[in-house]
């Protein structure tokens, strides 16, 4: 990087409360037929019943299992009816609305539109000084959140970098809190122990109010990640707590097909929606009409080094599962847009997020959630985090389709210039000509133009620019004091505790 050049970037044009719904104008890229998509979802629902999955016995699960119909061997495998697993299709919440940390800006989690978020859960970060991958610290999930909170497509904050230092259940916890005090937007959140999770509400519950007021106007989206068609006590304990709570939550596992799943397209799709399924039985036993949907994501062993990758294989995968969870009428939690396999940001990672950006525009996901990871997953970018959010306003740029009538397509202009008419200066140049701009902050027609003999900054300068005018800004308004009473509280609670 070159030192001693400055050049200000655009201040952003995006409206503070972006359209995020994709449907509607344009319609979402189907690869399958209707056909293929039924018989993917008929495979699954008949392989719950005849093959099953592991649920750890020994949990509040098996009584409402058991007296669902399902049959349990003792030993963990439990065979789900079909007309059980259509029911729950049948009964499951298809959206959930999620509030900041004021309890205002609704955010929709539907089939309709696409929520932004940054993450998850990376266990590394590029150091400002080196630029090197280091593990990440609590101060790094607070810088990245607070660079989340200010970016105008970023709809909700994930964890998208763990406090590595603390990996216990005390950590957990205060992940929750950092994001709170560093983004008055809603969140998502994941962790490992059912007693996180626990904390968690009882925070989230302080700052609503009361837990009637929490379910009402939920702060976060939670996610549990099981094993591929196996749930241990803490992801059962957890889909409990959560639906209980009136806490909207995702369940969804990372097959790798080739390893945990089939390795065909198909194969390892039906297996990811087998614990999908699952999940979804398991929350409407719970409490009937909640929002616990199946979101699991699905990946592909590349066979030449034994890594995730394939990114022909994985794109069509993730088509695919949108398009299931359409035809089911469920969001889909699953948009793997703006991560890259590539060890650090540079040419590879700009190709790769800007075509799975792209894609989210085929696919239609109800959130994208990797926002920023690089390195397979374990090494979070700011850069990429900031490219991200561009393009994040493209797709709501292009998502708005066109519109098509005589004003817009300039009928009478056209009959009035007539052939040899030129339209520069007719007001309805004037009046439409930024109504379909993509207005980006570093790409297209508003690439910084060198003044002053100085050269062009290329796109890495740009964004670097940009991030540090960003990590300069003034942080969110904190919680009130009373919730950050409440929440050390807790904290002290589990200081130096380890999992029972």
């Amino acid at each position: 990087m070159r030192r001693g050049r400055s050049r200000q970037i655009e201040t952003d044009t995006t409206p503070s409360a972006p359209v995020r719904r994709h449907a509607g104008p344009t319609a979402a890229y189907d690869p399958l037929s209707d056909a293929q998509a039924d018989r993917i979802i008929d495979t699954a629902i008949m392989l719950l019943a005849e093959s099953g999955v592991v649920f750890d016995p020994g949990t509040r699960a098996d009584a409402l299992l058991r007296d669902a119909g399902c049959d349990l061997d003792g030993e963990g495998i439990v065979k789900i009816p079909e007309s059980v697993t259509r029911r729950a299709l049948e009964t499951v919440a298809k959206q959930a609305v999620i509030h900041d940390r004021n309890g205002e800006n609704p955010v929709t989690i539907s089939a309709e539109e696409t929520v932004f978020m940054p993450g998850m859960t990376c266990i590394a970060v590029y150091d400002a000084d080196t630029g090197r991958s280091r593990p990440s610290n609590r101060d790094d999930l607070a810088a990245v959140t607070r660079l989340a909170d200010g970016l105008p497509n970023i709809d909700a904050v994930c964890v998208a970098v763990k406090n590595v230092a603390d990996s216990t259940m005390h950590g957990e916890i205060d992940e929750f809190v950092c994001m709170m005090e560093n983004t008055t937007k809603p969140l998502e959140y994941l962790c490992e122990h059912p007693e996180s999770l626990d904390a968690v509400i009882e925070i989230a519950t302080a700052l609503r109010g009361s837990a009637q007021a929490l379910a009402e106007r939920p702060y976060f989206l939670h996610l549990v990640t099981p094993l591929p068609v196996h749930f241990a006590q803490i992801h059962i304990d957890q889909i409990i707590a959560a639906a209980e709570a009136g806490v909207p939550v995702g369940v969804g596992t990372l097959p790798i097909g080739g390893a945990s799943s089939p390795i065909t397209l198909a194969g390892c799709l039906v297996h990811a929606l087998m614990t999908d399924l699952a999940a979804i039985v398991l929350g409407q036993l719970v409490a009937e009409g909640c929002f616990c949907i199946g979101c699991s994501d699905v990946f592909f062993m590349e066979p030449a080094t034994g890594a995730i990758g394939s990114f022909a294989q994985t794109t069509m995968a993730d088509m695919a599962a949108c398009q299931v969870r359409r035809r089911l009428g469920l969001p889909s939690l699953t948009g793997s847009g703006g991560c890259s396999v590539a060890r650090r940001f540079n040419q590879d990672a700009v190709w790769e997020i800007s075509a799975n950006m792209m894609q989210m525009f085929y696919n239609r996901p109800a959130t994208c959630d990797y926002l920023g990871s690089l390195d397979q997953g374990l090494t979070y970018s700011d850069h990429a985090l900031l490219l991200c959010d561009d393009m994040a306003g493209l797709l709501r740029k292009l998502w708005e389709g066109m519109e098509v009538s005589d004003e817009m397509i300039g009928t009478g202009l056209i009959r009035e210039l007539g052939p040899k008419g030129q339209f520069l200066a007719a007001q309805h140049t004037v009046d439409n000509c930024r109504t379909q701009v993509w207005n980006s902050r570093y790409l297209g027609a508003n690439i910084p133009l060198g003044n002053g003999g100085l050269p062009d900054l290329d796109l890495m300068e740009r964004l670097a620019v940009d991030l540090a005018r960003r990590r300069a800004a003034p942080p969110p308004e904190p919680p009130p004091g009373a919730v950050m009473e409440a929440a050390r509280a807790v904290l002290a609670r589990f200081e130096g505790r380890q999992a029972a």
